[in-house]
């Protein structure tokens, strides 16, 4: 009897829509798994509602997100692979580290707790949350020039235009200030079991050039996994920026994650 195909959902991060996740959805259903990209709670099904109902979107925190998804999880017939860009990297952390999946791929995850500092460029990027407090109960959208300098910086001005005016959304502050207070928190929610030896394997991606989430923090987070026994790899792309998964090198980065997968074998724990 021919096996199911393997799960896999695609977890974006803030400010892309979902549906920025397509190609390789169709690359991964050629490829014989079962794809999908389901949005995070509140998350309208088209870049335009999202752009017009912000509101929708505005006030979800880690913890709401990671539910979310648990959630749907737990609908699946068997664990699923997890491939998260940006936030949507973290999320896919605590969510293996949960043991919720059968491995996992977070792709310039934004910072873990206990990865430590922050590099300049990352503030830069996230400055137009963090200017005002009260973001933190709102959701917040880009410009196309703040777009540039965090997403686009390491393709042409005319394609980062092009991707910010096809797939950029309204964001949440939330999640960012608790990743940016994780150190000094406790119980923050950007907390992930970085220690469980049981969890399935995962592979930590960086771009060279990412100004939202510099080498440096991938790095940082790979060394909050020593203590774990379970299978954690890093490949970096060094003339990447954070636009990666969505530019016109996706293809590349998505290849490299087929080919990743296909050495751990995730089907073979089902």
């Amino acid at each position: 009897m021919t096996a199911a195909p393997i799960p896999v959902y695609f977890i974006h991060g803030l400010w892309l829509h979902s549906a920025s996740w397509q190609p390789w959805i169709d690359l991964f259903r050629q490829e014989g798994y079962d794809p999908s990209a389901p949005g995070w709670p509140g998350d309208p099904d088209t870049v335009a509602e999202a752009r017009a109902n912000p509101e929708s979107i505005a006030d979800h925190g880690i913890d709401d997100v990671v539910e979310h998804y648990a959630a749907l999880i737990a609908e699946l017939p068997t664990p699923p692979v997890l491939i998260g860009h940006s936030f949507g990297g973290m999320i896919a952390q605590k969510l293996l580290g949960q043991d919720r999946a059968a491995a996992a791929v977070a792709i310039d995850a934004a910072q873990i707790k206990g990865v430590l500092p922050v590099p300049l460029s990352a503030l830069k990027a996230t400055l137009p949350v963090f200017r005002n407090p009260a973001n933190r109960r709102r959701a917040v959208s880009l410009t196309a020039e703040q777009f540039r300098f965090a997403f686009g910086n390491a393709i042409s001005e005319e394609e980062s235009a092009e991707l910010y005016e096809h797939w950029t959304i309204p964001a949440p502050g939330k999640p960012l200030y608790e990743a940016a207070s994780a150190n000094f928190n406790p119980h923050s929610p950007a907390k992930v079991a970085t220690e469980n030896s049981g969890r399935g394997p995962l592979l930590l991606i960086s771009g060279g050039k990412d100004h939202t989430v510099p080498e440096t923090v991938t790095r940082a987070t790979l060394k909050q996994y020593r203590h774990s026994d379970a299978v954690t790899d890093i490949i970096g792309f060094p003339d990447r920026g954070h636009s990666l998964t969505v530019d016109s090198g996706w293809r590349e980065v998505a290849e490299t994650v087929l080919a990743w997968l296909a050495r751990q074998d995730p089907g073979a724990a089902r």
